[in-house]
């Protein structure tokens, strides 16, 4: 997808959850930091990233449920 066209457009739900995924690995690209900077509004990524965040949270402590839970089997 070429984005070159589209700056003036702002960013997908998509594009944005790329990005904050990419962000939280330490593997977001400086091309897309940019555009992020550019096109992106910051109350739309700190809310992705605090859903991010929960969402991890949750899963590890189901995980970990899950496996205490079949430790005392």
């Amino acid at each position: 997808m070429d984005d070159k066209h589209d700056d003036d457009k702002p960013l997908t739900l998509r594009q944005m959850l790329r990005s904050v995924l990419a962000a939280a690995l330490g593997v977001q690209s400086g091309e897309n930091r940019a555009r992020d900077f550019s096109r992106g509004k910051p109350s739309h990524f700190i809310l992705l990233g605090i859903g991010s965040t929960i969402l991890f949270v949750l899963i590890l402590i189901g995980v970990v449920r899950l496996i205490l839970h079949l430790a005392q089997s």
